[in-house]
Order: structure tokens, then sequence, then C-alpha cells
């Protein structure tokens, strides 16, 4: 703050317009613009350095990544700043995850299971912010299949996409059957195609994802044999370790415009269903039954002790399902995915927690 001076000089208009009086008036000038420029200057000059550009994924299992990109909220944020915000599309958590690993996205979308899956096998992630819970994987069979028990699965096709949320539900259920990843046929497919492959009648399962979960629920009669909310491993949102280290401001920021995305959709459920609708080219009925039946987003948003439960009781199963380098160390792994300190400047100490869905 400045200090004012205590007397102010007086100048009559006719001293002023004394020719003699030229210097002085110079004088007065550049006092006076000496004292203004730091003023302007501290609110014109620009913030400190930003990141060039700031990539970030987008997928149809990340409801606040569809909402940000629709907005521009980001763009908003950052623009007048010169960074630029590219958008890239996430098919799963193992495609977030390569574009992750290839240094082609700073932030990406996955399960919980695979953030950890990705970070013991040597990714340098760290999983900065969690987007929801959601009730997003379970085991479904065709409207007319006479499988109605998990342990029925045995020696049976079941398409999976390896490396996600439903890879780890598949082994999580079999293993509660007393069964093994050895004792069904595994059919690796992306979750999309597995749906279809589920409508086809080439596989006898499908450990699905939504909203192609809910679709084929909806529009082809297919049913869930399986279902388990604890056995879905959180929705994360990862970046790269060197670009939270590297820009840190940055990475806030992001994290504020998810708070906003997510508030904006617990405000406005119907537009956010929309949204997702418009995108994923899917019915609205379908985005209502993964956005309002199958997600809860009014979650703490801060990875922490929760989410810590949830993986570390996952590990056994991933250590069976043969993803892991020969090498890696999930624990350790686990000890040092987290990144909370970024939320948790955003955020109250504390989020209530809503009841899972029916």
């Amino acid at each position: 703050m400045l200090n004012r001076p205590t007397a102010t000089p007086s100048f009559s208009p006719a001293h002023r317009n004394r020719p003699g009086n030229a210097p002085a008036r110079w004088l007065l000038a550049l006092v006076l613009g000496l004292l203004v420029a730091p003023i302007v200057a501290g609110v014109q000059a620009p913030a400190a350095a930003q990141a060039e550009t700031i990539r970030l994924d987008y997928a149809y299992y990340n409801p606040s990544s569809l909402v940000l990109r629709r907005f521009g909220w980001l763009e908003e944020a950052l623009g007048p700043g010169g960074t630029e915000i590219e958008w890239t599309l996430s098919a799963g958590s193992n495609k977030a995850n390569e574009f992750l690993r290839s240094d082609a996205i700073d932030f990406g979308s996955t399960a919980g299971a695979a953030a950890l899956l990705a970070r013991a096998n040597g990714a340098e992630i760290n999983t900065v912010y969690v987007f929801s819970k959601p009730e997003w994987t379970a085991l479904v069979v065709p409207g007319d299949s006479e499988i109605t028990d998990v342990a029925q699965l045995a020696g049976k096709k079941v398409a999976v996409t390896k490396g996600t949320d439903p890879y780890f539900f598949l082994l999580q259920a079999l293993a509660g059957a007393g069964l093994g990843p050895n004792d069904v046929e595994v059919i690796n497919l992306q979750h999309a195609d597995g749906k279809t492959a589920l409508e086809r009648g080439d596989v006898d399962a499908w450990s699905g994802l939504d909203p192609f979960m809910a679709q084929t629920e909806l529009e082809q009669g297919s049913r869930l044999l399986y279902r388990n909310i604890a056995f879905n491993s959180f929705g994360f949102l990862n970046a790269r370790t060197e670009f939270i280290e590297e820009f840190p401001a940055e990475t806030q920021i992001v994290l504020t415009a998810y708070e906003r995305a997510r508030q904006w959709i617990l405000d406005n459920p119907e537009e956010a269903a929309q949204i997702l609708a418009e995108e994923s080219q899917l019915s609205i009925e379908v985005a209502r039954k993964e956005l309002v039946e199958r997600t809860v987003l009014t979650h703490d948003p801060v990875p922490g002790a929760e989410h810590d439960a949830v993986l570390r009781a996952i590990i056994p199963i991933m250590e069976t399902g043969d993803q892991l380098s020969p090498d890696a160390n999930a624990t350790e792994a686990l000890d040092t995915l987290f990144a909370p300190q970024f939320i948790r400047a955003i955020v109250p100490a504390t989020t209530p927690a809503a009841s899972p869905p029916a």
C-alpha cells in the first residue's frame, strides 16, 4: 500500500500555465508516473510462467471431463495467459494409461486399480483427484442366458478389457466363487467391442463398463449377472509426475475446474445427462442410468485412506492376474501413488459421503 504525503502542493491555474514552470510540470508527471507504474504493473503484469499446453483426456466414464470440455472453463482460466488446452478421448483406463506413459497427455482418467497397476509397472504418475465413486462395472450376460451364478462361468468365454476396473472386477468376482483367472477363457476386447461380442453371442459373458453396460441392458435386454459396488475402485484423475512437479499452479487450476464441474453436475443432473448422451451418442435413458443411478458424486475428491483401503484389498488379486511386470511391487507403488496436496488446498477437510447406489 502506498503512503500518501501529508500535504499536497497547491498550484493555481495561472501558476500552472506559466512557461517557466514546464520543468516543474514535467517533474510532477515523472513522480506521479513512478508512483502509479507499480500499481499498473501489479494489475496488468502476467502471472508466473504457465505451461504452453495442457493436455487432458475426456471419457464417457468421467462425466466431469465432458462438462469441462463442453463449457471451456479451462480455456477461460488459462487461455489469457497463453496456455492452450488439448483434449484426447480415452476409450478406457488402459488407453488413458497408455497416453500418460507415452507423454501424450498430462491428465488421464482411470479406475483406481488401473492407476495402481500403471504405477506399479513403472509409469511416473500420481493420482491428484477422485472424480467419482461409480458402480460402472458388473458381470453381464445375454437376457436369455441360462447362467445365473458366477460359478457357472467356469470354462466359459468372458470378454473384458485387461488392465481396467472391469478386469479386476472379474478377477474378484471369480475369486468369490472359488474360481481363478485360468478357469475362464478371457477374451481381451476394448469395452465397446466387448458389448458387441456379448450381443452377437461370441462370448458367454462380459465384464462391462458404463455407458455401454447400461446401453445393452436397456436396448438389448442384457442382464447383470453379478453386481458389487465394493469391487469398483473409484474414478481417479491421474497426472504425470513431471507435470505436477513443474507446474503446481496449473495443476491446482485444473482441479479447481474439476470441482466446478462436479458441483455443476450435482446442481444440473438432467443437463449433465444430456451432455453425456450427446458426447457418447447414446440415448438419454442410457445416460441417466449411468449418471444418476450408478454414479456417486457427493464423495470426498481427495485421494486418501478410503481409496487406499480399496486398492490394498485388490493387490493380491492383481498379483494373480498376470498384469504386473516381474519386478513390480504394487504395495510400494500404492504408498507413493497419491498426491492429495493440490485438491486438499481447494476443498474443505471433509466432504459428506453419500450412500452407494441401490
